[in-house]
C-alpha cells in the first residue's frame, strides 16, 4: 500500500508487544504521531530524524497533519493503545480520511487481555468506554449527558461488561456508582492493573463493595459480570409490585389501563419519554423498561410520592429514569424533546400543561393522557380541537376476581377514559 498512514497498535510493555510488520513500520517512519506517553516508551528505537508530534488534547489536528506529510510523500504512523478499531483512533481517521488512506495494524485489546488472565470468555462482552469524559461521581437520576450514564444502561442489560477506564473514571468510582443504584447485589467484578507490565496485578472477581474504597494503579480496566442471567419482565407488573401510597385503593395506575396507555404511547427502544404527575412512577418505570436505549423523565408534585417512585425505581433495578419533585410545566424546558408524552396528573392545569407538551413533543410523537372526571376529559378534548389535532378516547372499565366463601365474584374497578394523540406536523401554506 503506498503511501498510507500506518496505525499501530501498542501495549505497556512497548517493543516487545508489536509484530514484526509494525516494528518495521516504525522505524522505517518519517512522521510519527502518538501520545506523549507512548512517544516516549518507542524513542529508543525511532529513526534519529524522525518528527514525533504528541495528539494530546490535539485530535481535531492529526487529520491536517497526516494529509500534509503524506501530500509531501512522507511515511506516517500514528500510535495507538490495544485495537485502534475498538474505541480507539482508527475509526476516526478512517471516517475522515477513508479507508485507502489507513491501514491498522492491531494488537491486543487491553480488555481481551484482562480476560485471558482471569479465563473468561469474552465473545458476548458488551465494551463501554469511560474513558473520554469526567463527570465527576455519579448522582442518582442523573441522566445521559454523565460520563458514567452508558455504564450502568449496559451492567443493567447485559451478562458481561467490560469497562475502558481513566485515571478520573477509576474502579472505585464505577464500584460505588453500581452500590448507589442498588445493582451491586446482582454482579461481581475484576480489575486488570498495568497489563503486560512489570506492576502487572489481577484482581480476581469479587462483590462490588470489595472494589469501592480501593485504590488501583493505571492503566486499568474493569470486567462485571453478572450473577443472575433470566431474563427480566418489560411491563405488566402486578399492581401490588409497587410501593404506592394508600389513602383509599392506592395512587397507582391500574395495570391493564398500564398496558394500554403503554401500547399507545407507540415506544421504541431509543424514546425520550415524558411521564407528567409521575405517583408511584408505574407508568414511567415499564415505559423505561421498554426503551433499554432512550431515557424516561418524570415529574412528581407530592413529596411523599416521590419518596415512593424513587423506592419502585431501585426495586425494579431501572437506571434510565429521571425523577423530580415540582409542578408541571415548571421546570420541563431542561427536559430533552420526547418522542411520548404521559399525563397522568395536571394539579389543576391541564389546559396549560397540554398546550407546553404539544408545543415540545417531537413530531409524530404521542401524548397520551388517563382521565377518571368528565370535566377533564371534556377540557382535553377542547384543547386538541383547537390546536386543529385528532384524538382517539377509549373508555377502560376492567373488572377483576374476589374470592367469596369457596367461589369467585368480578369487582368492577373505576373507569378510566385514555385519550391518545399523535402530533401531526402542521403543512405550511
Amino acid at each position: 500500500m503506498a503511501n498510507v498512514c500506518r496505525v499501530i497498535g501498542v501495549l505497556d510493555n512497548g517493543v516487545a508487544g508489536l509484530s514484526a510488520s509494525a516494528l518495521q513500520a516504525l522505524q522505517e517512519a518519517q512522521l510519527v504521531i502518538g501520545s506523549r506517553r507512548v512517544l516516549e516508551q518507542f524513542q529508543a528505537i525511532l529513526s534519529h530524524d524522525v518528527e514525533c508530534r504528541d495528539l494530546t488534547g490535539r485530535l481535531q489536528a492529526v487529520v491536517q497533519w497526516i494529509v500534509t506529510a503524506q501530500d509531501e510523500g512522507r511515511r506516517v504512523v500514528v500510535l495507538a493503545s490495544g485495537d485502534p478499531l475498538c474505541y480507539g483512533i482508527g475509526s476516526y481517521l478512517i471516517e475522515r480520511l477513508g479507508r485507502a488512506a489507513i491501514e491498522i495494524l492491531p494488537n491486543i485489546s487491553s480488555l481481551q487481555l484482562a480476560c485471558s488472565c482471569l479465563g473468561q470468555p469474552w465473545q458476548d462482552m458488551k465494551i463501554v468506554s469511560v474513558h473520554a469524559r469526567n463527570s465527576g461521581e455519579w448522582i442518582m437520576g442523573a441522566g445521559p449527558e454523565h460520563a458514567l450514564y452508558p455504564v450502568l444502561q449496559a451492567v443493567g442489560r447485559d451478562s458481561l461488561v467490560g469497562i475502558l477506564t481513566s485515571p478520573a473514571n477509576t474502579p472505585d468510582r464505577l464500584a460505588r456508582l453500581l452500590m448507589s443504584e442498588g445493582l451491586a447485589q446482582d454482579v461481581e467484578m475484576a480489575v486488570a492493573e498495568c497489563l503486560r507490565q512489570p506492576e502487572q496485578r489481577i484482581h480476581d472477581w469479587a462483590p462490588v463493595a470489595d472494589f469501592s474504597q480501593r485504590h488501583f494503579a493505571d492503566p486499568n480496566v474493569v470486567l462485571v459480570r453478572r450473577y443472575k442471567t433470566a431474563g427480566q419482565i418489560r411491563f405488566g407488573f402486578p399492581d401490588t409490585y409497587y410501593h404506592q401510597r394508600k389513602p383509599d385503593k392506592g395512587l397507582i395506575t391500574k395495570r391493564e389501563v398500564r398496558a394500554v396507555s403503554l401500547a399507545l404511547l407507540q415506544l421504541t427502544e431509543r424514546s425520550v419519554v415524558w411521564d407528567i404527575g409521575a405517583g408511584s412512577g408505574s407508568i414511567g418505570l415499564e415505559a423505561a423498561r421498554l426503551c433499554p436505549d432512550g431515557h424516561v423523565y418524570a415529574i412528581e408534585k407530592n413529596e411523599e410520592d416521590v419518596r415512593i417512585a424513587g423506592t419502585n425505581r431501585l426495586a425494579m433495578r431501572v437506571t434510565n429514569y429521571t425523577l423530580v419533585q415540582g409542578k408541571a410545566p415548571l421546570g420541563l424546558d431542561a427536559w430533552p424533546v420526547p418522542n411520548a408524552v404521559f399525563i397522568g396528573g395536571s394539579g389543576g392545569e391541564l389546559r396549560e400543561l397540554m398546550r407546553y407538551c404539544l408545543d415540545r413533543l417531537a413530531d409524530f410523537g404521542m401524548l397520551v393522557m388517563n382521565f377518571v372526571t368528565l370535566e377533564n376529559l371534556a377540557l382535553a378534548c377542547e384543547v386538541l380541537r383547537a390546536c386543529g389535532l385528532s384524538w382517539e378516547v377509549t373508555q377502560l372499565q376492567a373488572a377483576r376476581s374476589r374470592p367469596i366463601l369457596d367461589m369467585h365474584r368480578l369487582q368492577a374497578e373505576n373507569p378510566v377514559w385514555i385519550v391518545a394523540v399523535i402530533k401531526t406536523p402542521r403543512v405550511e401554506e
